[in-house]
């Protein structure tokens, strides 16, 4: 186990809101090339920090409901989410050690 679980609309609430323990979430989509950089980093975290964390992957194009609540206009965009709430934006590629350091912030 430890991959990303697949986000929707229809299990955001369930999996992210209702979650009780953070939440990483990546807003991406097919078509785009740096969400296919990014992708790696995030498998690595989901197998990481499995057990402290819940890392989830949300395709854009469709889930556009959720995508469009949380104001999501560049992918990718990683949101953290502690207790229902966003507590962390990135958006872009990032290194996995900027990640890392982004997310510790949230877990300790």
């Amino acid at each position: 186990m430890g991959k990303a679980i697949e986000i929707t609309d229809a299990n955001f609430e369930q999996e992210v809101i209702s979650s009780d323990v953070p939440v990483l979430i990546d807003f991406w989509a097919v078509w785009c090339a740096p969400c296919k950089m990014v992708a790696p980093i995030v498998e690595q975290i989901a197998t990481e920090y499995r057990g402290k964390l819940k890392v989830g992957k949300l395709d854009v194009d469709n889930n556009r409901q959720t995508a469009m609540e949380y104001g999501i206009r560049s992918i990718p965009t990683l949101l953290v989410f502690d207790k229902g709430k966003v507590v962390e934006q990135i958006i872009g590629v990032v290194s996995k050690s900027h990640l890392v350091e982004k997310l510790e912030l949230h877990l300790a």
